[in-house]
């Protein structure tokens, strides 16, 4: 689909102020993920507010598209991206990991209108979105199914195994999108477990693979477009982002992955955050 360059700016700049949401979410929480969710920020715009099919008013229509999180933990990015769309109220974010609130630690299906899957242990979200992406096909509908994962859980063997089964029955229904940010609790990936060369390994698995710049929204929006059009295998978007993108001192420190801003921290993330954001904003008045 053809996208104007001012639409890819309205996405930047809202890009832009979910990572603002998920600091001051993480702050408010006193606990969770912060490289992950604002490394992901750029994906979860486009696909939210210009890729997928969905309509917060029919959360549950049998039309819409299908978006599952594997990994659970980068959650903020998922609940901001569904406030802003209208699921549910952007003042219930503030909310995140309290006691009965909605907006749990890793999302939970039936909680909130718009979280399709139940995620946590990480490695299974592949294997959920080849299960929705096989109903569908027997259902002869027309949705897609979009995984994001994370590269730390392809050192899960069931991954692979998903990935093989998504590979025999040609679900051109489906969409995984990882997040090759390169790091994960312990460290760099590559020296936890050497995950290279990815894009070959799903090749050989029987999928076509698409590397793209992963804060590039107009590359990640053509990225999906490409997709559309490969109706013998299912697809891999390998985006490659920047852990902590847009807050200087979290980018590409692997201590940030599981831990959240100070009061201090997140006073400096958002200024820097609000920043980028005007300077968005002035590049293309």
């Amino acid at each position: 689909m053809l996208i104007r360059e001012s639409k890819v700016r309205q996405l930047e700049v809202l890009a832009n102020t979910i990572r603002e949401d998920i600091v001051s979410m993480l702050l408010e929480a006193g606990s969770g993920h912060s490289a992950g969710p604002l490394g992901m920020a750029d994906v979860f715009t486009a696909l939210y507010f210009h890729v997928a099919k969905i309509d917060p008013k029919k959360p549950r229509d049998e039309k819409r598209d299908r978006i599952i999180l594997s990994n659970g933990h980068i959650c903020p990015v998922l609940y901001a991206s569904l406030a802003h769309a209208g699921f549910f109220p952007r003042s219930e974010l503030k909310t995140l990991r309290k006691l009965n609130s909605r907006l749990q630690g890793h999302p939970h299906r039936g909680s909130l209108p718009g979280v399709e899957n139940t995620s946590g242990p990480l490695g299974q979200g592949l294997s959920q979105s080849v299960g929705v992406a096989l109903a569908l096909k027997l259902n002869k509908s027309r949705s897609r199914v979009f995984c994001l994962m994370s590269d730390g859980e392809q050192e899960e063997g069931q991954t692979w195994e998903a990935a093989m089964s998504a590979g025999k029955y040609r679900l051109n229904n489906l969409v995984g999108i990882m997040d090759r940010n390169n790091i994960q609790i312990d460290g760099q990936t590559e020296f936890v477990m050497p995950l290279e060369p990815l894009s070959d390994k799903y090749r050989a698995f029987g999928w076509h693979v698409i590397e793209v710049d992963g804060h590039n929204i107009r590359a990640i929006i053509e990225a999906c477009d490409e997709a559309k059009s490969i109706i013998e295998k299912p697809t891999l978007i390998l985006a490659h982002t920047t852990p902590g993108k847009g807050v200087d001192f979290m980018e590409n420190d692997y201590l940030w992955h599981g831990k959240p801003p100070t009061k201090q921290e997140a006073r400096e993330a958002l200024r820097q955050l609000r920043t980028l954001g005007g300077r968005i904003s002035s590049e293309h008045e």
